[in-house]
């Protein structure tokens, strides 16, 4: 199947799987309580809360309430996001901006120090670079995310001060414009290296705490299939028309060994654009995680629907790229079947 016939055939399902999770979703918040106060007062009469249940159709049947969201959804109107007193709309550009600076900070750090670690392990397996690599990756995997987080802040923030938590300088970054929401961005097309420094400092704790641990798994796959690979007949045949062995590894090897490596940088980078609630709340980013946990503990239905849609289309168009990657590093990978 060519290329363009599986993005249509996968675009064309994508709508129904999003429809299908909206359902599951709106449906268990819905049964969990309503909605109705976050648009409350201690002040209203009960006649007040009955005109905002029939003004926002939440004393309407379950699926008619949905059928209303849904056709919001349509219009552009996501709801009113009662822990920002705005509407969703308008609310969460800001953090998806957030989110994905620090994803792609994050993504920078894993796949770089990932993929650069684990070849390095694996061309020298059983050894003691791959031991300390393995150490290293194990120590990743199993560490919990608020430890590490918390072990940077205390020494690189509170006692060497190299550090600042939060995402910027406010004074600095109020004097520039915003047009992209991504603060190193903008802080470039505005021309201000200073502001553009500032953003990445702030970018260091968070980026390293949230790289980590896919830093690690990065390592771990990329690691044990260079092992495989390097043990096949094609490498040996390599060797044996007198390569050398730097060229076999860069040109041969690693090249068929990043086939599931990428599967696992994909779902990676989603879940890291998906936003970390623990980093987000320990270095005070305002992101998508940190977002989502305040209209959870708040009961904010509106904002947890429209973070349930971003991240189903998230993930749906990460799994879309990383199968057009994986076949194209694997020629022998049919799209569709």
């Amino acid at each position: 199947m060519q290329v363009r016939e599986y993005l249509i055939r996968r675009l064309m399902i994508l709508p129904l799987l999003v429809i299908g999770t909206s359902i599951i979703v709106f449906t268990l918040t819905r049964v969990g309580g309503s909605p109705i106060g976050i648009y409350l007062s201690h002040e209203m009469s009960q006649e007040e809360v009955a005109e905002i249940e029939a003004r926002y159709h939440l004393d309407d049947p379950l699926p008619v309430q949905y059928l209303y969201w849904a056709g919001g959804v349509l219009r552009g109107d996501l709801g009113w996001s009662g822990i920002s007193a705005g509407p969703v709309t308008q609310v969460m550009p800001d953090k998806i901006a957030a989110s994905l600076e620090l994803a792609v900070a994050a993504g920078i750090v894993a796949v770089t120090l990932g993929v650069g670690l684990g070849t390095f392990a694996g061309a020298r397996r059983n050894r003691l670079p791959d031991h300390i690599a393995r150490i290293f990756s194990i120590s990743g995997a199993s560490m919990p995310t608020f430890w590490f987080a918390i072990i940077l802040l205390i020494v690189f923030w509170v006692y060497l001060g190299w550090f600042p938590v939060g995402r910027s300088t406010t004074a600095l970054f109020t004097s520039i414009e915003h047009p992209t929401g991504l603060y190193t961005v903008d802080a470039l097309l505005a021309g201000n290296l200073r502001a553009f420094g500032d953003a990445l400092w702030h970018l260091v704790l968070p980026a390293v705490t949230l790289g980590y641990g896919a830093t690690a798994i990065i390592a771990r796959m990329m690691r044990s299939s260079l092992v495989e690979e390097l043990q096949e007949d094609y490498v040996d045949a390599a060797r044996a028309k007198g390569l050398a062995e730097r060229v076999v590894l860069k040109r041969h090897a690693r090249r068929n060994a990043l086939i599931p490596t990428v599967t696992v940088i994909g779902l990676s980078f989603g879940f890291l654009l998906q936003g970390s609630v623990v980093t987000e709340i320990i270095f005070q980013w305002p992101g998508m995680g940190r977002w989502m946990a305040d209209a959870v503990l708040r009961g904010d239905q509106a904002t947890i629907m429209a973070y349930v849609l971003f991240t189903s289309v998230l993930f749906l168009g990460v799994n879309l790229v990383v199968d057009i990657v994986y076949a194209y590093l694997d020629r022998r990978v049919v799209l569709g079947d």
